[in-house]
């Protein structure tokens, strides 16, 4: 079966760095398109990053751009959330999602276009 699997979150305070990682099992992230999700207490999930299948192109939430970097190992089969000078709002759960079939530039912001997701990896930043 098709499955996703986030680790690397834990606690870190401002300024420090986390790598967060996606493995995929039961398909092949080069044929989809992958997105990094977060959402915090209280606060709608929201988009931080995604990485299309078909040209490999990024984009990036307003927020964490120059900071967060989404990269792909294919050989590994295994996507990753790179994020430096991290800031207290950026705790949150974060997931990963995938979904095979072609997104317009809005929907690859939209967590209702994603078909498939994991569990979430929870990052706390201390103040």
């Amino acid at each position: 079966e098709e499955q996703l699997v986030e680790s690397g979150g834990g606690l870190v305070q401002s300024g420090g760095s986390l790598r967060l990682s996606c493995e995929a099992s039961g398909f092949a992230f080069d044929d989809y398109n992958v997105g990094w999700f977060r959402q915090a207490p209280g606060k709608e999930r929201e988009g931080v990053s995604s990485i299309n299948h078909g040209d490999g192109s990024t984009v990036y939430r307003d927020s964490v751009k120059g900071r967060f970097t989404i990269s792909k190992d294919t050989a590994k089969n295994m996507v990753y959330l790179q994020m430096n000078s991290l800031q207290p709002e950026d705790p949150a759960t974060y997931y990963c999602a995938g979904e095979p079939s072609p997104l317009t530039t809005s929907a690859r912001w939209s967590e209702v276009a994603y078909g498939h997701w994991g569990q979430g990896t929870q990052v706390t930043v201390s103040s």
